[in-house]
């Protein structure tokens, strides 16, 4: 039972660790000690109208690496092509 339950745990963190974030930017709302983060802004003009008129800011995300990241809008990579083998008789 231990083992299957390690086993799906690792199934559950494996996705999580092979994406990349692609959002740059962290709204920060609240003050005194009660604050929340809504990190899904890929610019910095996309987090400043999100905090305008509601007393927040914008920081850096911590999850972001830079890496680009590819959506299903972007398509397929291109593989290369395999070369068929000849057969000799």
């Amino acid at each position: 039972m231990r083992k299957t339950a390690l086993a799906f745990g690792f199934l559950l963190a494996a996705p999580l660790a092979a994406h990349a974030d692609p959002y740059k930017w962290c709204a920060v709302y609240g003050g005194f000690g009660n604050t929340r983060e809504s990190c899904y802004y890929m610019t910095i003009a996309q987090c400043q109208a999100s905090v305008s008129g509601l007393g927040g800011w914008c920081k850096p995300s911590p999850w972001y690496d830079g890496k680009p990241v590819r959506t299903p809008e972007d398509g397929y990579a291109a593989q290369p092509r395999k070369k068929k083998r000849v057969s000799r008789q």
